[in-house]
């Protein structure tokens, strides 16, 4: 995909963050947006910016953790705009708690639909539109998708279950001309673990990781377009990560001591940056 200009790209998540950011940067190839989230007034601000910088937008209030939101979603894609060449799985809800400070189990239940479930829906409704556009469909994982992390077993459930779908759906898809990237960030610099769940399932409002050093959203969002317009199959966002993939077939428990050591060592201040 030289340009992303005159196609239609679906995105949720994409009121702020990483989402917001990766619609901001694709306006500049004048593309057609379908922003989605559940905040349609922020929604409107990433949209205004959008519409500045040349791309053609619609913008579809949507809950991804319900499934005829996520279908409204891709109906209206196609209805007002005849197609689909991109869907970005950007949505995504943090937790952070040690299992067996978890009370409330049906937090499970709520990452499981927002980070899993919602991907699926959305991926199920618009793939046919997909196949005939011979497109790409990406997932924003996280590397806590593809290696356990203390106090975050509820993320990690939902985000392997993730990749190990797209990783399935791929081989499905290999002779439908349709590409499927999983996108592998670190910590990045967003609010996601602030605004995620605590063990009872109330926003945590801290991040329970080191956020030393973490990703820029812009340079996030550069490396998930890149992936997207290269039609990668993987693209791991930093070079720890890219090391950890290839240290975890051999030498797992350096694996876990890593995951360990991204534990934060005090609890951070309400300024503090949290990421995916």
């Amino acid at each position: 995909m030289q340009s992303f200009a005159n196609k239609t790209v679906v995105l949720t998540g994409a009121s702020d963050g990483i989402g917001a950011e990766i619609a901001r940067q694709l306006a500049a190839e004048k593309p057609r947006l379908v922003l989605a989230a559940r905040s349609e007034d922020k929604l409107n601000e990433v949209a205004f910016r959008c519409r500045k910088a040349g791309a053609e937008i619609l913008v579809v209030p949507t809950d991804v953790s319900d499934r005829q939101q996520c279908e409204r979603l891709v109906g209206q894609a196609t209805e007002r705009f005849g197609g689909i060449d991109v869907l970005v799985n950007n949505a995504g809800l943090s937790m952070h708690a040690r299992f067996e400070e978890i009370t409330e189990l049906a937090t499970f239940d709520t990452l499981m639909a927002v980070n899993f479930f919602g991907a699926m829906w959305c991926t199920h409704a618009a793939l046919p539109a997909l196949k005939q556009s011979r497109g790409v469909v990406a997932g924003m994982s996280s590397l806590a998708g593809r290696t356990g992390v203390p106090g975050r077993t509820a993320y990690c459930a939902s985000k392997f279950a993730m990749s190990g779908f797209f990783e399935a759906l791929r081989i499905e898809l290999a002779q439908s001309g349709v590409a499927v990237t999983l996108l592998f960030p670190g910590v990045v610099a967003t609010e996601i673990r602030r605004n995620g769940l605590d063990g009872s399932g109330r926003r945590a409002g801290k991040s329970g990781l080191d956020e030393k050093g973490a990703m820029t959203i812009e340079r996030c969002a550069a490396l998930a377009i890149a992936g997207i317009r290269a039609r990668k199959r993987e693209v791991f966002m930093t070079a720890q990560g890219r090391l950890g993939v290839k240290l975890k077939a051999f030498a797992p428990e350096v694996i876990d001591r890593l995951a360990i050591k991204a534990l934060a060592k005090e609890t951070p201040g309400p300024k503090q940056a949290a990421g995916r």
